[in-house]
């Protein structure tokens, strides 16, 4: 097996994101979601994405998930794990990025972690975390329903959750020489500081100098943009395969499902209602209507044939704060989670074969529905990363993308991209 670096993402679309970006620079990076799919990985395999959900579960239940998949990758012999979570470092007050670290830090042997937020406006400096130039309690994941955001100072974040002790790498530093920096560490170590969360504000200058620092290091963690710059020096002169945007066909009928209530996806679902039919579920309604499901089911048999549709179970601002006072915010996500989960059942039965999802918990959801624990991952572009396939005598594409990711007529753009690629099948035909 040529697997040098396997990564475990706590939520499926982050999960995606770090494939399709390992696959634009011509490393081959399948995702699996299942201790059998690992288990079973190609021998192709350069590196491995495993998407969990992990980021709000009981803690003891995510460093179980964990520490199976660790066990199995160092019995593997991959020798550099990095566990990914979100660039705005969501958890709930107690974990779970420090449990699940002390986990891989354990079975990995090490004595110290790097812990490297870093990526697409998110910056870290003096240990905080900036948004764009928000500092993260300004930012809207402050208001995020489920892990509320509210301190920036992330060495508190993450002191607050873990056991061992936590510091922060200051820029400096990490701008230093290596020596100085690993000099700098061991300090620290001695010191008892195990956790370091590290400043960064460059990709190129910062994010290159940090993988330099943790491609010696057995464990490391962070947001999606260090594993790419661990790739370049993993994979440094070595002839690499053409980035592929066109995947497998998946003959069938299109659907999007939108699980986010982030305003991304809202601006995005207006686009798309102005050319597709789109089916927007009261979440209030559905809780006191048995029939709901069979409502949506009619809805979409009717339309199908025709052209794509979509199912959308979203809210604006106002229409979070009524469903959280009528039902309180836990039962609503928990109420979108299962109709649409129940909805991409019967949209398989009618026929769907390509699905387009909105939300990291709805694509985990779309996913585990449609039974997929092995997929092949395109090449990081304009859509966000989050165009895959999975394989078979009944193939299904998807594009999943993050609530607040992706372009206004994002859903347009994945519908066409889909397209392409059974026309690409014509073609060989």
């Amino acid at each position: 097996m040529l697997l040098k670096l396997a990564v475990i993402a706590d939520d499926l679309t982050g999960g995606m994101m770090v494939a399709s970006l390992l696959e634009r620079e011509g490393v081959y990076c399948p995702l699996v979601t299942s201790l059998d799919a690992l288990n079973e990985l190609d021998d192709r395999a350069e590196a491995v994405v495993i998407g969990c959900k992990l980021r709000i579960v009981p803690a003891e239940h995510a460093v179980s998930e964990v520490r199976s998949y660790g066990k199995m990758l160092l019995a593997k012999g991959v020798k550099r794990i990095y566990y990914k979570y979100s660039a705005l470092f969501m958890s709930t007050d107690k974990g779970n990025i420090g449990p699940i670290s002390e986990c891989l830090m354990e079975l990995t042997g090490t004595d110290h972690v790097l812990f490297c937020p870093r990526w697409a406006g998110c910056t870290v400096y003096m240990g905080r975390l900036f948004v764009n130039q928000l500092m993260l309690h300004e930012s809207g994941a402050s208001r995020d329903p489920v892990t509320p955001m509210t301190n920036s100072n992330l060495v508190e974040v993450l002191q607050a959750q873990s056991g061992v002790g936590v510091g922060f790498l200051p820029l400096n530093i990490v701008r230093g020489s290596k020596s100085g920096t690993s000099d700098f560490l061991r300090a620290k170590v001695s010191e008892g500081v195990s956790f370091f969360i590290t400043d960064a504000l460059d990709d190129d200058k910062d994010l290159s100098r940090l993988a330099e620092i943790a491609i010696d290091m057995p464990f490391s963690t962070g947001a999606d943009g260090l594993p790419v710059y661990l790739a370049r020096l993993l994979w440094n002169g070595m002839s690499r395969k053409e980035p592929n945007n066109i995947l497998p066909p998946a003959p069938g009928c299109t659907a999007v499902l939108a699980g986010s209530c982030s305003g991304k996806t809202n601006r995005q679902l207006e686009i798309f209602e102005k050319q597709y039919p789109l089916y927007r579920v009261d979440l209030i309604e559905a809780s006191r209507n048995l029939t709901v499901i069979n409502d949506i089911t009619e809805w979409a048999r009717r339309r199908l044939s025709d052209s794509p549709i979509g199912i959308a179970t979203t809210l604006d601002n106002v229409g979070v704060a009524r469903i959280q006072k009528e039902l309180g915010g836990d039962i609503a996500a928990n109420l979108a989670e299962n109709i649409l989960g129940k909805v991409t059942s019967t949209l398989y039965d009618l026929g769907v074969r390509k699905f387009v999802v909105a939300g990291g918990e709805t694509s985990g959801k779309v996913i585990s529905t449609l039974g997929l624990d092995k997929l092949k991952v395109a090449a990081f572009d304009y859509l966000g990363g989050g165009y895959c396939h999975a394989e078979g005598s009944d193939p299904i594409s998807l594009v999943t993308k993050a609530g607040g990711q992706g372009e206004e007529g994002f859903f347009g753009q994945a519908i066409e991209r889909l397209r392409l690629a059974d026309e690409s099948l014509a073609d060989c035909k």
